[in-house]
């Protein structure tokens, strides 16, 4: 095996993270986190914690949404009024 014919090696990426097409989704992620958790989590915070962890508050906020929607679709039903039976005169 010879040696390479240009200097330095062109290696790739030589961790575990993201690509860069994966960028917008992380943090368009962790402002969904920094804007719905009402000032629980600073922007550090959400970047440095655990991956597992920041999926499991995201699920969470998520499913916490959709309850909120329920009820704003329930409460804005029309209610069915009951019959009021007038007695004949």
């Amino acid at each position: 095996m010879g040696a390479p014919s240009q200097p330095g090696f062109n290696l790739g990426l030589t961790f575990f993270g993201f690509k860069p097409e994966d960028r917008p989704k992380l943090h368009d992620n962790l402002f969904e986190l920094l804007w719905a958790g009402e000032g629980r989590w600073d922007w550090t915070t959400l970047y440095h914690m655990p991956i597992w962890q920041r999926n499991f508050w995201i699920k969470k906020l998520n499913k916490m949404t959709d309850i909120k929607k329920q009820a704003m679709v329930k409460a804005n039903q029309p209610t069915k009024k009951s019959k009021v039976i007038k007695p004949p005169m």
